[in-house]
């Protein structure tokens, strides 16, 4: 970690805005080099367009894939698309919108000509495909989630509402890397001045905020009095955070209503990048510093679908702490309309915190792979109540037992947070040491390691055979993985478990390490030696391959 780690930017840390948006319309990809092609992660493809990651060209082909999806797939209906704040998302929704209304796409952009969360989006898509089993709608969110300011993204999403799965996505980049090698060539195009003319204006932020009520306890908040402080992190939601106080009577501070590209105003994540990540201690030691002023502040990254919670007694909570919290409040009883079986979803390397609050309070667990893929079929029909990431990713259904969101909505995760204070009288912070008192204290950690990309394809290939250890840290090992225990989905890497400990490893989508993803509940010590078991394991695994 950099000793500036926590620290507010300076000049030096600020991207150069006009630099990164002429990159976007004058380099070029070259579809021969890896690092230049259209490529899906969990979220969409992201890049820079200052290494020609994340340019015109990957746009405009990644928009005509999707039309060609789309219409392979009989889909017909409106898309809805919106942007966050970063730098390079108004370009990209500018030459998406060229593409779409050149394929003849019915688009709907937001009426203010503002910013769109990704759960806002997820949310539209599901409100105009309830109950239609023809003509049905999808959306293209223009963002990268919480990478730095020189990033760009670009995620799809179909009718379901929430992100495209890898038959879709791997469908979508194909197409456009072949289109990108053709100079073009198949992309239909129209001037932007015509294609804006031609997009339909969509109520976004009214739509969601009026429906907040229906999934959120909004009336048992300004009730209680719930002081609040929102900070946007100069994300999508900053127009939100007011009217969600204004429109429902909250005593909420919008911290920093701020927009810039640069995210000037952010303090340095670990790393010394600006990066606008909830779940960050550095990122967010801005909000930290004022955690006295409020009973619960919250965070949101760029789009909005991840969450921080600061409260005046802890700070920062752990992702996974509040996970944990959130659970334990909406499966004991504060949600009677929910479906009788409904489900806890959350993905392989959460903390198995949440399998002992799930077997305290009686409900079945369903353990996934890593992405928020898997959580859709299950919101969508009820059988999950609540699907949520270690990355501070969730979202759950509405009051009634019906779906909210397919994708993750950090606003009523944040929201939740005052909910639980309002009907208990404590902070999650304080809820999360009762479930320690009761459950036992776990230590969680994740690290990287080196890995070039055939040790990373390996890893991602590896199977139980290839694990010849026995023990982990001192225990004997329970279980090895490479199948998510809930769906029987490959993990793309491997977990391996022991009566107090486990370790999961997987390779990452966009640098040359692999993530170790450890818990322990025999203390710090004990994860230290977890984490240098699973690297041994691991190790010795790709050895033998």
């Amino acid at each position: 970690m950099t000793d500036r780690a926590g620290q507010p930017a300076a000049a030096e840390d600020l991207v150069d805005l006009a630099h990164l948006v002429t990159a976007y319309y004058t380099l070029r990809p070259d579809p021969d080099v890896v690092e230049q092609r259209v490529a899906f992660g969990t979220s969409g493809h992201r890049g820079s367009s200052l290494n020609t990651a994340f340019n015109e060209a990957h746009i405009a082909a990644t928009t005509q894939a999707i039309c060609d999806y789309r219409a392979h797939q009989g889909i017909d209906g409106p898309l809805f698309i919106g942007r966050d704040t970063h730098a390079l998302s108004e370009p990209a929704w500018a030459t998406a919108i060229e593409v779409l209304v050149g394929n003849d796409v019915d688009v709907l952009v937001d009426d203010r000509d503002g910013y769109t969360p990704t759960p806002a989006v997820s949310h539209a898509i599901l409100r105009a495909n309830r109950g239609r089993t023809t003509g049905l709608a999808d959306g293209i969110v223009v963002t990268p989630s919480h990478n730095p300011p020189a990033d760009g993204g670009f995620k799809y999403n179909p009718p379901h509402g929430g992100p495209a799965d890898s038959d879709a996505t791997s469908v979508i980049a194909a197409r456009a890397n072949e289109l990108i090698a053709a100079g073009l060539s198949g992309v239909r195009r129209v001037p932007f001045s015509r294609a804006r003319a031609a997009c339909r204006p969509y109520d976004f932020l009214g739509t969601y905020v009026d429906d907040l009520p229906n999934v959120v306890d909004l009336e048992a908040i300004a009730g209680a009095g719930v002081r609040i402080g929102a900070d946007p992190l100069g994300g999508a939601s900053v127009a939100y955070w007011g009217e969600i106080a204004d429109r429902h009577g909250l005593d909420l501070t919008v911290v920093n209503p701020l927009v810039d590209g640069t995210f000037r105003f952010m303090t340095l994540d670990w790393d010394g990048k600006i990066r606008m990540d909830c779940s960050s201690p550095a990122a967010m030691a801005s909000l930290i510093e004022q955690r006295d002023r409020f009973d619960v502040a919250t965070g949101n990254d760029a789009d909005s679908d991840r969450h921080g919670i600061v409260t005046p007694d802890a700070g920062l909570m752990n992702p996974n702490h509040f996970l944990a919290v959130a659970i334990a409040h909406l499966f004991g009883g504060s949600r009677p309309d929910w479906p009788a079986g409904a489900r806890i979803g959350k993905t392989l390397v959460s903390s198995s915190m949440i399998d002992r609050v799930a077997q305290q309070i009686g409900r079945p667990l369903v353990e996934v792979p890593v992405g928020f893929k898997w959580f859709v079929p299950g919101l969508i029909d009820g059988s999950f109540g609540f699907g949520g990431e270690e990355s501070a990713g969730a979202s759950f259904l509405r009051r009634d037992g019906g779906v909210w969101t397919t994708d993750k909505d950090g606003i009523i995760a944040a929201l939740l947070a005052s909910e639980i204070i309002a009907t208990t009288g404590k902070t999650p912070s304080l809820l999360y040491g009762e479930l320690v008192e009761r459950h036992g204290d776990p230590a969680y950690a994740r690290v990287d390691a080196p890995a070039d990309r055939d040790q990373k394809a390996r890893l991602g290939n590896l199977s139980r055979a290839d694990v010849t250890a026995t023990e982990l840290a001192g225990e004997p090992i329970t279980a090895v993985l490479t199948e998510a225990p809930g769906n029987g989905a490959a993990i793309g890497g491997l977990k391996v478990t022991t009566e107090s400990a486990w370790f999961a490893a997987r390779p990452s989508g966009t640098e040359d390490v692999y993530k170790i993803y450890a818990e322990s509940f025999r203390g710090a010590d004990h994860l230290a030696e977890v984490q240098a078991a699973a690297k041994s394991v691991v190790d010795a695994a790709l050895a033998s391959d």
